[in-house]
């Protein structure tokens, strides 16, 4: 996985391979649901454009597949019976102002409690 970006910024995105490059909609600490699927979670990382595995996009239907040239989001994931990391596309969340906690188990290792719905990345130690 990339090196995170740095908790207040937003990762630039190619458009349609012409170099033109726009912010993400979301940074990381957000808390975001899916458009679709009943689940939740935190921003952790920002991939600028569709960095995974080409199995990965083709194991998604072709009806629903999303855009490779737009921002891709590791969450620290939720829905009702468990936790887990998800990688999203920006068409796919929309911004969870439920007002609700996460429950990840790894929140609490990478971020502070959430002010006004965000949560902060805490500042990383070297190993």
């Amino acid at each position: 996985m990339p090196d995170a970006i740095a908790p207040s910024a937003a990762a630039p995105a190619a458009s349609a391979g012409t170099g033109i490059f726009r912010e993400a909609k979301f940074k990381i600490g957000d808390v975001v649901k899916h458009r679709v699927f009943p689940f939740r979670g935190v921003v952790f990382d920002v991939d600028p454009v569709f960095d995974n595995t080409e199995e990965w996009l083709a194991s998604i239907p072709e009806d629903v597949r999303p855009h490779k040239d737009q921002p891709f989001y590791h969450l620290l994931a939720e829905n009702a019976e468990t936790t887990y990391v998800a990688y999203v596309s920006e068409q796919n969340l929309l911004a969870d102002d439920s007002g609700e906690p996460c429950r990840h188990p790894l929140l609490r290792e990478m971020f502070s409690s959430p002010k006004r719905g965000t949560y902060r990345m805490k500042a990383m130690k070297p190993n």
